[in-house]
């Protein structure tokens, strides 16, 4: 009981890291769940039954409401900090030849949508279906048709090739920055 109770202080002055306390999150949650369940099956009876837990019934739903209150206001206390940990702390990110330093929070945004929707942008960079060759005019005189094209093939091959590994360099440098990086809690 008291290695416990040193872990939650040593927790609670900010050395928990990152994937920690989304671990956390994540096990509170799938605990809440249970309690739940178990509140769901175990709140009522009817009066010619016995109830699973005899006379202690009673209190072990209300020790479950409250096990439910407890874990989801920790839960809000760690998201808290997990966001204000995202704002606070910067990760440089090598994308093509350039490294690009942003915060964690920045970055979540870029892995989750807005790589994507760059490469998406430089997709549309296209010949739309346009060939050369020779045609004729109404005159029966040939002239050579030719693309003009108002961007820079290279430039859009380069970037479209950046954004997308974009997602893939941003996992692999916020693996790391999670592991390392101490939760900035109040």
């Amino acid at each position: 009981m008291g290695e416990h109770r040193h872990e939650s202080r040593f927790k609670m002055e900010g050395f928990m890291k990152l994937i920690e306390a989304m671990k956390r999150v994540k096990s509170n949650k799938e605990k809440i769940a249970d309690l739940q369940m178990k509140i769901a099956n175990h709140c009522a009876n009817l009066a010619h039954e016995t109830p699973v837990y005899g006379t202690e019934t009673p209190n072990k739903v209300r020790e479950w409401v409250q096990s439910c209150t407890d874990l989801s206001q920790e839960n809000v206390r760690l998201l808290l900090a997990i966001q204000r940990t995202n704002i606070a702390t910067t990760v440089t990110v090598t994308l093509g030849d350039k490294s690009v330093t942003k915060t964690i929070a920045e970055w979540v945004w870029r892995r989750r949508e807005y790589a994507a929707l760059d490469l998406l942008t430089w997709s549309k960079l296209t010949d739309r279906g346009l060939k050369e060759g020779l045609a004729q005019t109404s005159t029966g005189q040939p002239f050579e048709l030719k693309i003009v094209r108002h961007y820079d093939p290279v430039l859009r091959d380069a970037n479209m090739a950046m954004f997308k590994g974009e997602p893939h360099d941003v996992d692999a440098a916020l693996e790391i920055t999670n592991a390392v990086t101490d939760l900035k809690e109040v």
